[in-house]
């Protein structure tokens, strides 16, 4: 993959037709050191935020072995990636055919669950096929379901048992595994840490109902990060509050704590660079859209920081719409898009922090979603992890030094 130095030496030397993509290894690289080195206990990186096989062995090379796998296509994907990663089966619902591959073929122990039933489905489909013996090698873990509302985007309805349900769905778990944990998700984006305070205290109440051991709490994904007017705390604060709540669960000594970052690994990975192909008053209309790289600018109102590449731009900045390239109404992105006032159709525009949920949602619906994608070696327009926030003391947690 050829690399530049930046968006505007990409668009010196190509004067791309198409968007681009534009990947900052060495800007993942830093976000895996990070959760490797503070947070305490097992960083996983949940591929659906990003699957691009560059970005995930990058991340492998810079420490990150454990992947939070959600279908048999990320199962493949990672397998044939990282011969030795560990891959956790993290979906609760899953086929009984993608079970036994996953276990069978692809050396996955760890599944996750939320019903009696999928229980069922995970013992048999991984019988040894010749003996109908059960498997005794399982690792299994409970998703519960928590609150999502420090969010910005809730993920409490779709998944997980409820706490009345959980003390009884552990006793039997329990039973037909080498391995117990409990897993929850309180949503992506979570700014603030006590969101896990409440999800952690929820999973205290379903132990001590249940009275099993337990080996693992996962602590699944939500930590954030930084968009425009999304600046979160330090997430050493969200490490620091997991951290004294969870050696405070009645648990077995030697249990892990697992975390499941997805966007927080992998946002500041990649930028866009898209090109105006016409501007009405206030509406630019550009080459990507709701059905590319833009979904969650069009369909969650996401605000993203973008910069402008022309160099002879000089009227003040003002806030912009923009239409993607498709011919429906609905690839719209209402921003705003604070960019020079006199940008015009030809001028190209760089969109930041878009290695999350960026690539991975690009379709090529209406004949659009080609993309190239380059190395930069730049900076990305914000990060987390380049040491420019300086961490204030927090007033909400207790430090553990």
């Amino acid at each position: 993959m050829h690399t530049f130095p930046d968006a505007k030496a990409v668009v010196r030397e190509l004067a791309p037709d198409e968007p681009v993509i534009l990947n900052r290894p060495h800007a993942a690289t830093r976000a895996a050191r990070f959760f490797i080195e503070k947070f305490p206990g097992k960083p996983l990186y949940a591929v659906k935020a990003n699957p691009t096989p560059d970005l995930i062995t990058t991340l492998w090379e810079a420490g990150i072995t454990h992947y939070d796998v959600a279908s048999i296509a990320e199962v493949r994907l990672v397998r044939g990636l990282l011969p030795d990663a560990v891959l956790c089966f993290m979906h609760p619902i899953k086929t009984p055919k993608a079970i036994a591959e996953a276990y069978h073929q692809h050396g996955v122990k760890t599944f996750s669950l939320d019903t009696a039933e999928e229980l069922e489905k995970i013992v048999e489909a991984c019988r040894n096929p010749e003996t109908g013996e059960p498997a005794t090698d399982l690792r299994l873990c409970v998703r519960l379901r928590v609150s999502s509302e420090y969010s910005e985007l809730s993920l409490a309805s779709k998944f997980g048992c409820d706490l009345t349900e959980a003390p009884a769905l552990l006793q039997l778990t329990r039973q037909h595994c080498d391995w117990l944990g409990i897993c929850f998700h309180v949503g992506s984006q979570a700014m603030s840490p006590f969101a896990f305070v409440q999800a952690l205290d929820r999973t205290r109440a379903a132990i001590a109902e249940a009275s099993v051991v337990i080996d693992m709490i996962d602590v699944g994904g939500g930590f954030p990060s930084i968009y425009p007017e999304l600046e979160p705390p330090p997430l050493e604060d969200y490490f620091q509050i997991i951290h004294q709540h969870f050696y405070a669960l009645p648990i077995a000594y030697n249990a892990e704590l697992w975390c499941e970052p997805g966007r927080a690994l992998c946002a500041e990975y990649s930028s866009l660079i898209v090109r105006v192909d016409k501007r009405r008053g206030e509406e630019l209309y550009i080459n990507d859209g709701a059905y590319g790289a833009l979904y969650d600018a069009a369909h969650v109102a996401w605000r993203f920081p973008v910069r402008a590449l022309e160099d002879d731009l000089r009227d003040p900045v003002q806030d912009f719409a923009c239409y993607g390239p498709t011919c429906d109404d609905a690839d719209y992105m209402a921003g705003p898009f604070a960019l020079p006032g006199d940008i015009k159709a030809g001028d190209y525009i760089e969109i930041g922090i878009l290695g999350a949920y960026g690539a991975a949602m690009k379709t090529g619906f209406n004949g659009f979603g080609n993309a190239e994608q380059y190395v930069v070696t730049d900076e990305p327009m914000a990060s987390l992890y380049d040491g420019s926030r300086q961490r204030p003391e927090a007033d909400n947690v207790v430090s553990l030094r």
